[in-house]
């Protein structure tokens, strides 16, 4: 019942929010019924915002503003813009009902799969010197399908590297994620707070990236509920199996469980090196936002610590 309710203020709402740029669009139309050209704003409106204070940002190249303004041949109608705005709004209630958020670090769930790998995992870690609730740190690679997580053995130590996934499936290509439904996973600088991990997801365990961040709204891309969890399927995540995530998501909330604020996750299309960065200078679309990620790449390649990731004035990240 509550979540009809849902639907009908999304609806109530929306056609409060549409009815002003409708009425403009009907009376700026001709006596021939032609409508006047309107620009349309780009990108689509975010649907889950991350925390003000979160990490962020690069200039994408100019191909990126071109891509996200719609040409004058295919600009929607008013009852095409209604269309389109029930659409993503009932989308955005069928994820938030999907993901069956509990706003909870932890459920029966989590609980049962920490308590049956728990003994294995503080195996795995004695064996490098760490223990399960140390701080955590994530790293991941597309085209290797890899996620890697770090662990820090004590306060000021450098992170020591624990183990490295397989990722099962992303999507999209090399590249970040523009807009909603582009199918891209997203690269780029994000972290994870407790509100954000999902013990009782569709996809087993979940934990929500943060997309888009500060440095992704300023460069007005759209996207939400950009996950890594479990199951081997993919539209804009990390998919990482479930014995995988199993692993992946008590680390994760032992580590928040013991006080850390919250864990960066560093999302890369590759290995930032400098012989692989050489070879893309002359065609690759994105060098220059790479370049900038590629900075945040090196910094904890050499400090073995991973950076403070603001965004600057110009949407650029910027690393301390």
């Amino acid at each position: 019942m509550r979540f009809l309710q849902w639907i009908a203020w999304i609806i109530v709402i929306g056609f409060a929010a549409v009815l002003p740029w409708l009425v403009h669009d009907w009376v700026t139309e001709d006596r021939t019924g032609s409508a006047e050209p309107v620009r349309e704003m780009p990108g689509e409106v975010a649907t889950d915002l991350p925390d003000p204070t979160a990490e962020a940002p690069n200039s994408p190249p100019e191909d990126v503003a071109e891509e996200e303004s719609a040409p004058e041949s295919t600009k929607r109608s008013p009852s095409e813009k209604v269309g389109d705005f029930f659409r993503q709004a009932w989308l955005g209630v069928r994820k938030l009902k999907d993901e069956n958020r509990s706003g909870s670090l932890h459920s029966d769930r989590s609980r049962k799969v920490a308590s049956r790998i728990g003994p294995a995992l503080e195996t795995e870690l004695a064996a490098k010197h760490l223990s399960l609730g140390q701080p955590i740190f994530i790293r991941i690679f597309k085209e290797s399908d890899e996620l890697e997580l770090w662990m820090e053995p004590e306060p000021g130590a450098n992170w020591v590297l624990f183990k490295t996934w397989p990722i099962c499936e992303w999507s999209g290509e090399l590249g970040p994620k523009l807009k909603e439904g582009d199918g891209q996973s997203p690269e780029g600088f994000y972290f994870v707070p407790p509100a954000r991990m999902n013990p009782e997801s569709r996809f087993h365990l979940s934990f929500d990236l943060g997309f888009p961040n500060e440095y992704d709204q300023f460069h007005k891309r759209t996207g939400s509920f950009l996950m890594v969890h479990g199951n081997c399927v993919s539209i804009g995540c990390y998919a990482m199996t479930d014995p995988g995530i199993e692993e992946i998501y008590t680390l994760a909330a032992a580590a928040l469980d013991n006080g850390q604020e919250y864990f960066r996750v560093h999302a890369f299309p590759f290995r930032m090196t400098d012989d692989k960065m050489d070879t893309l200078k002359e065609d690759a679309k994105w060098f220059e936002f790479w370049s900038n990620l590629k900075e945040g790449y090196d910094y904890f390649e050499f400090l073995h610590r991973p950076p403070n990731v603001t965004v600057s004035a110009d949407g650029k990240y910027h690393f301390e």
